[in-house]
């Protein structure tokens, strides 16, 4: 199984002012300052190797995508967010060329604006010869019809060409494939979110984001972690801090770094991919982020279970 990440931000797309992208100019020509960078191999080298991931690099700022790849002839996606968008333009080549068919299976968590966002925009939802199939515990066509309706978009559902198929899922129900498998969980958020777990031979992906998982509520925590037991990668929502999510953001449909590794560890998880980053977080901060939770981590870990904590960024892959 690869995991792309085509999409990783939470409640809309940011891009990066000119003045950020001038901050990590200098930076990084700071901290080369007594380098030798002479040539093309040693400055991949101080790049990789000096410069911290929010200089040489970006978290991005596309909402909420994510590619499952089992290696098949079908596509497999999370979320509509407008990482959508690039995702759609990158798999027009594989379906002309034939290593990929034209049937896209696309799961939906719910259908908040940030996660559907991209589908006006999906270049193969305008292929007559592509089959989209949507998966999901809402009304997901009357979401994207309202969505495209006027005043809001000049293009309606109906010039779309591709085929469309609606599936309702119910909680807890299981979607069997050639191949693979899938098992929808609903999540505590409000008008309710569904999170996914992929099975593919002997790996397991579960992509749960947009939920708020509540100390009080360890009932509904216990059933969320049986969701997620023994999954090779867990996709998480992390977009608060404790400290965010148990104060001013509370009720507010989100979790915590610190809540998705306690969760992780109790279910024997072996990598946490932390998802869903606040729009108004420069990459600096999630690197901050990133390392506070790999040092809690450290802290809490039972034991030699060690749990794998990775930080998602727009075009990440994750080989399973």
């Amino acid at each position: 199984m690869l995991v792309r990440f085509w999409g990783t931000r939470g409640s809309l797309p940011v891009a990066m002012r000119a003045d950020a992208v001038r901050g990590k100019i200098a930076k990084a020509l700071k901290a080369s300052r007594g380098k030798d960078l002479s040539d093309d191999t040693k400055i991949d080298s101080f790049i990789e190797s000096d410069l911290d991931f929010s200089v040489s690099g970006t978290f991005g700022g596309a909402s909420s995508c994510v590619e499952i790849d089992l290696g098949n002839d079908e596509f497999i996606v999370c979320d509509m967010g407008s990482g959508l968008r690039e995702f759609g333009l990158s798999s027009l080549p594989k379906v002309a060329t034939g290593s990929k068919s034209g049937r896209y299976n696309i799961f939906l968590s719910h259908p908040h604006w940030d996660h559907i966002m991209g589908f006006p925009f999906f270049a193969p939802a305008f292929v007559p010869t592509n089959s989209l199939h949507f998966y999901g515990g809402h009304d997901i066509e009357a979401a994207l019809r309202r969505q495209q309706e006027d005043p809001s978009f000049p293009v309606p559902l109906e010039w779309m060409g591709a085929s469309r198929e609606f599936t309702l899922m119910t909680e807890g129900e299981t979607a069997g494939f050639p191949d693979w498998s899938v098992t929808m969980k609903k999540q505590p958020h409000h008008g309710d979110s569904f999170g996914y777990r992929f099975e593919h031979r002997d790996k397991v992906v579960v992509y749960t984001t947009d939920a708020e998982h509540k100390l009080e509520d360890m009932e509904g925590m216990d059933a969320h972690i049986e969701f997620m037991r023994d999954a090779d990668v867990v996709i998480f929502d992390t977009m608060y801090s404790m400290a965010d999510a148990i104060s001013v953001k509370q009720d507010w449909g989100h979790s915590s770094n610190t809540v998705a590794v306690d969760m992780c560890h109790q279910a024997n998880v072996k990598q946490l991919v932390m998802f869903h980053h606040e729009p108004v977080h420069s990459d600096a901060m999630i690197v901050q982020t990133h390392r506070e939770t790999m040092r809690y981590e450290e802290l809490v870990r039972p034991g030699e279970a060690a749990l794998t904590v990775s930080c998602a960024y727009d075009g990440m892959e994750i080989t399973v």
